[in-house]
């Protein structure tokens, strides 16, 4: 019988109460795996002898296992290749950012080095986009809620996370109630990260952004915009088509006024017709983060901007539109962690070397 994930909350709670078991004992487990990761269960000390029994038929203290790990060679960037239960790889990312080299109110930031965790959702995905190599995996499969959670576990003793970006492999949102699950098992002991240091990005799934705000109040959300023009974003993002852009920016306005929350709109391709009357109507408190094209292959369709145009771009952004807008520079472009780039081909093939630039941490857009 394939056991399941300790860090598969409504499962083990379930299975607790069915049991007779308090579920208040949960957390207990949660801490002490994670501070013994190789531990087994007769070592978990003070709880009742029906939870040893239900523990040893049904659970695991980690359904997964860190593969391999790759870094940068700036030391900045991290990547976890991460083997499932059932044999299938996801990737994870660490980016660590020093705040210090930062300014706040023309000031050096206060602090040290904080880390950011990219976390997958899928065993690879069915948006398609055509610039993000993920989309050549197809879509394998969902990840649960315990195998989401356990990449923060496996990162967690290689870093201090202290945000999490769901911008890894997968849709986050076509995977809706494990995200969901294990974004709540993020937000409570032992891990306790802030909802605001928490974010979702997506393509633009209308019918979970119009639920989201209320099963997860104060996470952010990402959208991967990319065009602002229909027929553009259908083009690069085929999954664009079931998601009209006017009804999205209706699900976007509905949440921002439910949440107050800040978007992040993500801009791959070349921002054009922003005065047609068929482009994105910018009445949003946004912050729009350009993101270089990062290469996926000698056959990819797109090249990388010049870092001259990406500037230029964002002088009119910010000068004719008065739109806040910050430039993503890539970490972990030499192990192939950079935004786009994560795809499972061949888990034991070697990263070709390279450089790469520092990046301003996520929550930095929201200041």
């Amino acid at each position: 019988m394939k056991l399941k994930s300790v860090f598969d909350a409504s499962e083990i709670r379930s299975e607790f109460e069915s049991a007779g078991i308090n579920p208040n004992f949960v957390i207990p487990i949660w801490k002490y795996v994670i501070q013994n990761p190789d531990c087994v269960w007769d070592e978990i000390p003070s709880l009742p002898s029906a939870a040893y029994t239900l523990l040893h038929s049904k659970f695991k203290t980690l359904t997964s296992s860190l593969h391999s790990l790759f870094h940068s060679s700036d030391g900045t960037t991290s990547k976890l290749l991460i083997k499932l239960q059932n044999g299938a790889f996801v990737e994870a990312v660490i980016m660590r950012y020093d705040t210090r080299l930062g300014m706040c109110g023309g000031k050096p930031r206060p602090g040290g080095v904080r880390s950011t965790l990219c976390i997958s959702s899928q065993v690879g995905c069915k948006m398609g986009c055509t610039f993000c190599a993920t989309g050549s995996m197809g879509f394998k499969s969902n990840l649960t809620s315990g195998e989401i959670v356990e990449q923060l576990v496996h990162a967690s003793r290689l870093a201090d996370i202290r945000n999490i970006v769901f911008m890894g492999m997968g849709e986050p949102l076509n995977n809706y109630n494990g995200v969901v699950e294990a974004v709540r098992v993020m937000l409570k002991q032992p891990f306790q990260l802030s909802p605001k240091r928490i974010t979702i990005s997506t393509v633009g799934v209308i019918h979970a952004i119009n639920k989201l705000h209320n099963d997860l109040p104060g996470v952010s959300l990402a959208v991967s915009l990319h065009a602002p023009v229909q027929e553009i974003r259908c083009q690069i993002m085929p999954a664009a088509r079931a998601f009209p852009l006017q009804k999205l920016m209706d699900a976007l306005q509905a949440f921002q006024k439910n949440s107050g929350k800040v978007f992040d709109f993500l801009i791959l391709q070349e921002f054009l017709g922003l005065s047609d009357g068929n482009s994105v109507p910018f009445f949003f408190n946004q912050v729009i983060n350009l993101i270089p094209f990062n290469p996926i292959g000698s056959t990819s369709q797109f090249k990388t901007s010049t870092k001259q145009s990406v500037s230029s771009f964002q002088k009119i952004l910010r000068e004719t539109y008065k739109i806040r807008t910050t430039i993503r520079k890539e970490m972990g472009q030499d192990i192939s962690g950079a935004c786009g780039q994560l795809v499972v081909n061949q888990p034991d093939s070697k990263r070709p070397p390279g450089t790469v630039e520092p990046l301003r941490d996520i929550e930095d857009l929201h200041l």
